[in-house]
């Protein structure tokens, strides 16, 4: 089972249960049936200060996200933890489904390039 976690820092409305029927697609679409996952949409500054603090990077950006088990073998009994994606909903307004997905493609591994835009356009 799939357990996701929705937090919304952000101060602004955001339609949670469309972001967890968004993100079990993509995860059964990448036939992950099992693990924990956390989406934060949180404002500017938050997203500012996570980029500089883990990338080195002091600018405003979109989404972050910080894997952690992906697709990884692990050990039996022990559950798998995807990871965090963070959105900044000031900054992508309504758009919010693109920078998810790309974030989710990101806990699982997929760097940019043609085969992380081919299963995003799955999704748009």
């Amino acid at each position: 089972m799939i357990r996701i976690e929705v937090v919304n820092r952000s101060g602004l409305a955001v339609d949670e249960s469309c972001v967890v029927d968004l993100c079990r697609r993509v995860l059964d679409a990448e036939g992950i049936e099992e693990g924990d996952l956390g989406i934060a949409f949180a404002p500017p500054d938050e997203l500012r200060s996570l980029k500089a603090e883990h990338l080195g990077i002091d600018e405003a950006t979109d989404a972050l996200s910080f894997p952690l088990d992906g697709r990884d073998e692990l050990p039996g009994g022990i559950p798998r933890q995807l990871g965090d994606v963070v959105i900044c909903p000031q900054v992508v307004g309504e758009e919010w489904r693109a920078p998810l997905v790309h974030g989710l493609l990101h806990l699982l591994g997929y760097d940019h390039g043609p085969e992380m835009e081919r299963r995003e356009s799955e999704f748009s």
